[in-house]
């Protein structure tokens, strides 16, 4: 790990995803999550005070990033919650946990980072209970053919910039590809950005 990497780029993402906007997804998305639940990439927490602790009862935080696993582990300190919190500093394509051991997994702007997110979303069926879901809200492919001409031609640069973001991955057509279905999703172009980066879609998807 280059030092753009190791010291640079966990206080950009950290910031990129403390955005207004972004955080009004996160609060759309994150208090439904209930039972055993599995945060993938947790970065630096930004989630934690969004989660209901009385339908919460155990939050497992998978996270590969040292330097953002040490800004979590801090944020869970400040909110009191470090003993409902076991913290695995692993990738997202091989998770420590038991086959269908997990009420609720939550994906929040990571899959676009997620070096192989087919086999992602292969360990999230895995630990999935049956009637387990998951929760997202991702950025992803544009629907405007101008919008996402420019995100074929920026994300090569932007990628390395922004710790191995894709800006032109279909959030929807992941899913399904892996098996999921997807329910009460909702789409739209995040305000007050730039639209290569804020096209957004959540809601939940279940097991097909």
């Amino acid at each position: 790990m280059n030092p753009w990497e190791k010291y640079v780029v966990p206080n950009l993402v950290s910031c990129a995803c403390a955005s207004r906007p972004m955080m009004k997804q996160r609060e759309k998305v994150i208090p439904h999550a209930e039972g055993c639940v599995l945060e993938i990439g947790c970065g630096s927490g930004t989630n934690f005070s969004y989660y209901n602790p009385e339908k919460v009862e155990r939050l497992y935080a998978l996270e590969p990033s040292e330097g953002m696993l040490k800004k979590a582990h801090r944020a869970a300190g400040e909110l009191g919650y470090g003993h409902n919190i076991e913290f695995l500093q692993t990738g997202a394509e091989s998770v420590p946990l038991d086959d269908h051991s997990m009420d609720t997994v939550v994906y929040t702007f990571v899959l676009c980072t997620i070096p192989d997110w087919k086999a992602a979303l292969t360990e999230t069926r895995r630990v999935l209970k049956p009637g387990g879901k998951v929760i997202f809200s991702e950025h992803g492919l544009a629907p405007d053919e101008d919008v996402a001409k420019w995100q074929r031609r920026v994300e090569p640069i932007w990628k390395p910039l922004a710790g191995g973001c894709h800006l032109t991955r279909d959030t929807g057509k992941m899913f399904e590809e892996a098996g999921f279905a997807l329910q009460d999703a909702e789409t739209m172009y995040l305000p007050s950005t730039p639209k290569i980066a804020g096209f957004c879609s959540w809601g939940t998807a279940v097991p097909a």
